[in-house]
């Protein structure tokens, strides 16, 4: 499972630096091991399947030496599908609940409860679709869920839930334009 899930995550990875024809491989993952947009993505795989086979300590090192080397701290009981991709790390704090497949979080985001949270209460956390993009700086609080195919705007405060298929911006965020939807 934790090896399906990163060669998913390199095909992404490849995918953004156009490379879309490339396929993931194991030998593509050992050459990717100290590519700064890939690393983060490894450690939070890592700390999360620990923190699933009840290693908390261990996953927990494994989220430090994320926060410290990347910048980046990600809840270890945060459950994240495959695709996930970070162009820059520093500053960004995930405390979700769920992330979905195939997400694009840029620097400085925050997914978190709106208020002290210690015990890591799932229901005060944000639940994020499939295919969401959240730009630099935006924040996500509170027990909220934003549908599939979301992009969140820049420095984006949401407070509240989003259905599928929206851009949404601003302070507080609010719907600026519907996608259009492809039916199969």
């Amino acid at each position: 499972m934790l090896l399906d899930v990163l060669l998913a995550d390199l095909e992404r990875q490849y995918s953004y630096n156009g490379q879309p024809q490339k396929k993931a491989t194991v030998p593509g993952l050992l050459a990717n091991a100290f590519y700064p947009r890939f690393v983060p993505i490894v450690l939070c795989r890592i700390a999360h399947a620990l923190y699933r086979k009840r290693m908390g300590p261990l996953a927990r090192l494994f989220s430090l030496l994320n926060f410290v080397v990347f910048g980046i701290e990600i809840g270890i009981r945060c459950e994240i599908g495959p695709g996930l991709y970070f162009p820059h790390t520093v500053g960004t704090v995930i405390g979700a609940t769920r992330i979905g497949c195939n997400a694009v979080i840029y620097h400085g985001v925050t997914l978190g409860a709106k208020e002290m949270d210690i015990a890591y209460n799932l229901n005060q956390r944000p639940t994020v679709g499939d295919n969401v993009v959240i730009g630099s700086g935006a924040k996500l609080l509170g027990g909220i869920k934003i549908g599939n195919n979301v992009k969140i705007g820049a420095n984006a405060v949401v407070l509240d839930s989003f259905p599928d298929n929206v851009v949404i911006a601003g302070i507080p965020a609010t719907v600026v334009r519907k996608l259009e939807t492809i039916s199969v």
